[in-house]
């Protein structure tokens, strides 16, 4: 097998496409909550793993917060069993308006190749975009630094939640979230 580069896309499967797909698109209608146009109601992050797994991470205004993997595995409704989830993922979401400054609308959602992490924030004006390098942390703007503080939070509830849902025996089909 050919050694795979950084700069080639993620294989993924037609279920992740749908799910990151929607994601990327869900109105603020659903919500109910009242927003002016450029208050974001969604955050949706893309995550590449390792040099073969990509995960994307989806937070709501209402503090849902899921993981899509890239072959097909997903971590869902974690928020509706630990409050830490979501309140991590209302928070990032909540902040995420203030942080738009740094981020350029767009209809354009390719996937990232490994190194990036892309981050989309939805609100009713459209989506906007940034890219963070998260070896590149300490030397960015203090926005992006904000971000990936509030992506790492939202990560670590998430994998503490998958943690609780092991060691109680609840099945989530998921792809595990440890780092080798």
């Amino acid at each position: 097998m050919a050694k795979r580069s950084v700069l080639d896309r993620y294989t993924a499967s037609q279920k992740y496409i749908v799910a990151r797909g929607k994601s990327l698109t869900m109105p603020a209608d659903p919500f109910k909550v009242k927003l002016s146009s450029k208050e974001v109601y969604g955050v949706v992050v893309d995550i590449p793993m390792s040099p073969t797994v990509l995960a994307t991470m989806v937070c709501y205004i209402n503090g849902a917060a899921n993981l899509y993997f890239n072959l097909g595995g997903e971590f869902l409704n974690a928020a509706s069993r630990y409050r830490g989830v979501a309140q991590a993922a209302f928070d990032f979401v909540k902040n995420a308006s203030s942080l738009l400054d740094c981020c350029k609308k767009t209809t354009q959602f390719d996937m990232p190749t490994a190194g990036k992490n892309f981050v989309y924030f939805l609100t009713k004006s459209g989506v906007y975009k940034t890219e963070i390098t998260p070896n590149a942390i300490p030397a960015d703007d203090e926005n992006r630094r904000k971000i990936n503080f509030f992506t790492q939070r939202v990560m670590g509830e998430l994998r503490t939640a998958q943690l609780k849902d092991k060691a109680a025996g609840i099945g989530t089909g998921s792809v595990v979230l440890e780092s080798n």
